[in-house]
């Protein structure tokens, strides 16, 4: 089994393989080039954005600068917004549903270190995919954590650290993140 195989089945993988670090090169390019646009090129960069991503619904927009590690580890719904500074770390899937808006300085982490120090140093780590559903806000300064699953319909309060699961239809907020209150319908 190849590092890259390793890596999408969630095991622990060599991260400096050179299978794995040649697409992370070209995605660090495209990455570099897509920011470069003027804001008057914005059609071109959201094409440009589509063609990397793994999917990509009518209706994204995403405000420079964007980073992620592959670009096709990232399936959005339709009418998706990410505002300044979001980073996705795909090394694993990472899915979000329709109507997901992303405020700014936003990180979306699926590659995890072991806490083991000589697999750590020998540059060993996994990855694990993140699912955000339907109709979500992402308050500004949130990071999401690998495995995380976020419900439909919910508010994620600036600042948070998603660590864990948040069900559907909730406000949750913190370090870290945890139900607030039920949203009314």
């Amino acid at each position: 089994m190849t590092e890259k195989e390793k890596q999408q089945r969630g095991m622990l993988y060599q991260a400096n393989a050179p299978e794995v670090l040649e697409d992370l090169y070209h995605c660090e390019n495209e990455c570099f080039e897509i920011n470069q646009l003027p804001p008057s090129r914005r059609g071109e960069r959201m094409e440009r954005l589509r063609k990397l991503f793994g999917k990509a619904g009518d209706g994204l927009f995403i405000v420079a600068p964007f980073f992620c590690d592959y670009g096709y580890n990232i399936e959005v719904g339709e009418n998706f917004f990410a505002n300044t500074n979001c980073v996705i770390l795909d090394e694993a899937k990472v899915t979000f549903g329709d109507n997901v808006f992303v405020a700014p300085n936003c990180a979306f982490y699926t590659a995890g270190h072991p806490l083991n120090v000589e697999q750590r140093n020998a540059k060993i780590e996994y990855a694990l995919p993140i699912h955000v559903g339907n109709n979500v806000w992402i308050g500004g300064n949130v990071v999401v954590v690998p495995g995380v699953t976020i419900g439909n319909n919910v508010t994620i309060g600036a600042g948070s650290v998603v660590t864990h699961d948040i069900p559907d239809g909730v406000l949750a907020a913190g370090n870290p993140c945890r139900v607030i209150r039920k949203l009314e319908e």
